[in-house]
């Protein structure tokens, strides 16, 4: 992959540690696709869902991957965009079952207490580097991080979880049919700024712990949490 328009900005290949995107729907499929423009390539996909008609207006996914396990029609989607890649990207179609990992974290599943989960079997591990949490409604979202050699963020980042799934579903909005509300435009904004916050902490150049946006009001805040 030709990268001479961002290689003087970002070499890729400086980064020590695997990328694990930990659901593969409308922010971690967008996440992927960024993350490989950058050619970045060791990325570890997880997920267990299939690819749904609704699922194209605000996910990654094209018609043609309707009914495919989402894990291999964004492996196949990503290896176009980056040839490079297809000897790197792993994929994991059962999902996350509670492996403990290592490396670079993007909590990305639509269900908060397995979030927690992932968050709390990792708190005290030596092997990860940072985690990013991203969470979307219909114009606006929120994205959190912590580099995990700071306990202050690990612990900010835990409490900013405490809360079960039900309680975050009454928040959520929903058609009369049922179906989660989402435009792409608000999952692409706040993935841009959520890889933009990774590429700045790799490149040693600080972190921001927690990131609100609206798209649609146009206004963003973003600061450190433990400050």
């Amino acid at each position: 992959m030709d990268l001479s328009k961002c290689y003087d900005f970002f070499q890729p290949e400086k980064i020590d540690g695997r990328i694990h995107i930990i659901g593969c729907g409308s922010v971690g499929s967008t996440l992927a696709e960024l993350m490989v423009r950058n050619g970045l390539t060791k990325l570890t996909l997880w997920d267990f869902d299939t690819v749904e008609p609704h699922n194209i207006s605000n996910q990654m996914f094209r018609h043609k991957d309707i009914n495919r396990p989402k894990v291999e029609a964004l492996r196949d989607l990503l290896i176009e965009i980056n040839p490079d890649a297809a000897d790197f990207i792993e994929i994991q179609p059962e999902g996350w079952q509670g492996k403990l990992l290592s490396g670079y974290l993007f909590l990305c599943v639509d269900n908060i207490d397995l979030r927690r989960q992932i968050v709390e079997r990792h708190i005290d591990s030596p092997f990860v580097k940072a985690a990013f949490d991203f969470r979307t409604l219909l114009t606006s979202a929120q994205h959190y991080a912590a580099d995990w050699t700071n306990y202050k963020q690990k612990q900010n980042l835990l409490k900013s979880m405490q809360f079960s799934h039900d309680e975050a579903k009454t928040e959520t909005p929903v058609s009369a049919c049922g179906v989660t509300l989402g435009v792409a435009t608000t999952v692409r904004s706040i993935c841009e700024l959520g890889v933009n916050n990774f590429l700045n902490f790799v490149k040693g150049e600080g972190l921001k712990t927690y990131v609100e946006f609206d798209g649609f009001h146009f206004a963003i805040l973003a600061f450190p949490m433990d400050e």
